[in-house]
């Protein structure tokens, strides 16, 4: 089958990347279904591009669905299957580091799947998720949503949960994330990313005491000292 690498789950900021949202009918990437897919394309630190498109999913959208994103059946009825809106949007993040919030635990599940029945293949884009990147940055915070995150660096939430809303919004989150991090490094705290892969590393207790071990183990087997 084409390409069966899944990219790696990173931390860190990187200047070039693909921030992206879903909207789906549910929760399970197994039962429910995609109706809106949009992301930000950032070159340096700036958008240089949008995408976004709703989607067909060839069945009644549930009504606590529509009642969180406000996406209707009459909304989609004219919109593109899943296999055409995945093409495009394939074609639009290319290879570049896929950017999102809460991504590694429901965004990218919904991708992997619908890649899997649609071409038998899987999702090849290193990823950073700003959740796992918030709860590093900003411990102080009670709950790190991303309307948390945006009030907390005074940024609007006006659209929340519409995927296109939400990109934009989490873009300038994760920049002054990046701005967080670089003052960090600065300051002479230790880098917590692996070396071999960009994963996060996490403290770990073995045989011989603790150590830090790649959180991508065991595709990374990479480990140092505290």
């Amino acid at each position: 089958m084409e390409n069966q690498r899944k990219g790696k789950h990173l931390t860190g900021y990187v200047a070039d990347y693909v921030v992206f949202d879903l909207e789906t009918t549910g929760l399970s990437p197994w039962s429910d279904a995609i109706i809106e897919i949009s992301a930000v394309k950032v070159k340096g630190g700036s958008v240089v591009d949008t995408f976004s498109t709703l989607v067909n999913p060839g069945c009644p959208i549930p009504a606590r669905a529509s009642a969180v994103n406000g996406i209707t059946d009459q909304m989609v009825a004219d919109a593109p299957c899943l296999k055409e809106a995945m093409e495009k949007f394939l074609g639009f993040i290319g290879t570049e580091v896929l950017v999102g919030h809460n991504i590694h635990s429901f965004d990218l599940n919904f991708i992997h799947q619908a890649l899997s029945e649609l071409y038998g293949r899987v999702l090849p884009n290193d990823s950073i998720d700003t959740l796992t990147m918030a709860r590093s940055c900003l411990p102080q915070l009670s709950r790190h949503r991303l309307t948390d995150l945006a009030a907390y660096f005074h940024i609007s939430t006006e659209g929340a949960h519409r995927a296109l809303n939400d990109c934009m919004m989490n873009q300038k989150c994760f920049e002054e994330m990046g701005k967080l991090l670089k003052a960090k490094k600065a300051s002479g705290d230790p880098d917590m990313r692996c070396p071999r892969c960009g994963g996060e590393l996490k403290l770990r207790n073995g045989r011989y005491g603790s150590f830090y071990g790649c959180g991508n183990f065991p595709a990374c087997r990479y480990t140092r000292n505290p």
